[in-house]
């Protein structure tokens, strides 16, 4: 059996020869041990919970000791949100006139870029604009030779000037009916330039995506109808993201533009996203929350839709800390386990209750019994629970 496959059996093995000694000194001390358990209940915890181990016992669990540090941590708000897309980044596509879907295939969570074809649409309308737009190119030459010949007329006196305002009128008219269907076929994705230069009608037209992103909607299939209100496609960019955050009106004040934010995904058990407040909403909705948005760095990883848990530090103090690992949990109750004696032969390890705070960078902040003395104590900052599993085996074989 390697190394890495025992280590597994340690708590077992541990308890099991634990219990045996404890057993042995229960006989042989029965009589000491009803007033020292009766002075050993301290405001530590309900009772003390203490076990030794060999120095053989103690190489093999690989335990690690440190002191409780000081360390500066925030004082903050935790919060929960999701990460939204902009404004900006943000767009709904139908189709302005309507028509009936001609090619369609792009699917939710596709990436589409600026201007790309999405769809294509038809109607019988889109041929009546392109031949009203290549007549009126038609006539606006004629009109713009007959304007300038009236022009030089005109300013030789020879026609009457009436004759001159009626052409003048005319072509300044035609110029704004191809200016409106240029900006109509530009509506339906019609480009005139080409319709200009190569005078072909068509009776379909492309739909293009605003934006760059990804598809969140797409309602189209062929031979469907698709009135101008109509939801074709919605795409959301993620080149400019923000985190929204909710938070009670009670914190309100707290929270201010420039703090910052630590943040972490739901399937993540640390706060390794990093943010800034950029904006405090100030007014709730229904549900009584205050919107806070905040900008972070980009990341691949950071989609809209995503939620996440976050806290926003309001100040920093200096506050007692130990690692995570450090801390041990045992029937609902927070513990540190600490090493009360230890020599050559043996080590005694006993749990001291603790009240947890804010956790930061790896460390908890601790608030200890008024009793510790914080300076002597020696806390187990590796492999805690092993010495936990083997208490609680030692006390169920009691």
């Amino acid at each position: 059996m390697n190394r890495s496959s025992f280590k597994k059996y340690i708590p077992l093995l541990l308890s099991a020869v634990l219990v045996v000694s404890s057993c042995k000194d229960k006989k042989e001390n029965a009589a000491e041990q009803a007033p020292a358990e009766t002075e050993s209940k301290t405001d530590t915890a309900p009772s003390v919970r203490q076990i030794t181990f060999t120095a053989d016992q103690y190489k093999l669990s690989e335990i690690q000791t440190g002191s409780i540090e000081l360390r500066n941590l925030s004082n903050i708000i935790k919060l929960t949100g999701a990460i939204e897309a902009e404004p900006n980044s943000i767009a709904t596509v139908s189709a302005p006139l309507g028509g009936y879907i001609k090619t369609a295939g792009l699917l939710p969570g596709q990436a589409v870029k600026k201007g790309q074809q999405l769809a294509t649409i038809e109607n019988p309308e889109f041929i009546t604009i392109q031949q009203e737009y290549l007549e009126s190119i038609g006539r606006l030459e004629y009109l713009s030779q007959e304007y300038k010949r009236q022009q030089e007329l005109r300013n030789e006196d020879v026609n009457a000037a009436k004759t001159f305002q009626q052409v003048s009128s005319d072509y300044n008219v035609m110029k704004a009916r191809i200016a409106g269907l240029e900006q109509q076929m530009a509506l339906i994705g019609i480009s005139s330039n080409a319709l200009k230069n190569n005078k072909q009608i068509s009776r379909t037209a492309g739909i293009y995506a605003p934006i760059s992103g990804y598809i969140k909607v797409s309602n189209t299939n062929i031979g469907k109808y698709a009135a101008p209100t109509d939801v074709l496609f919605e795409i959301t960019g993620v080149d400019a993201l923000h985190l929204a955050l909710n938070a009670f009106e009670k914190d309100l004040g707290k929270i201010q533009v420039g703090q910052t934010v630590k943040f972490s995904l739901s399937n993540e058990n640390d706060y390794r996203h990093t943010g800034k407040v950029y904006l405090v909403g100030q007014a709730a909705n229904d549900k009584k929350m205050i919107p806070v948005l905040c900008r972070f760095t980009k990341d691949a990883k950071l989609l809209p839709g995503m939620y996440v848990k976050a806290w926003v530090e309001t100040g920093t103090e200096q506050k007692n800390a130990v690692p995570n690992d450090a801390i041990v949990q045992l029937n609902g109750l927070d513990y540190i386990i600490i090493q009360t004696t230890g020599n050559n032969d043996s080590y005694t390890f006993q749990l001291l209750q603790i009240a947890k705070g804010v956790e930061q960078e790896g460390y908890t902040a601790v608030e200890l019994p008024q009793s510790a003395n914080q300076q002597s104590l020696k806390v187990v900052t590796k492999n805690a629970y092993t010495i936990l599993s083997a208490i609680r085996n030692a006390e169920e074989e009691e």
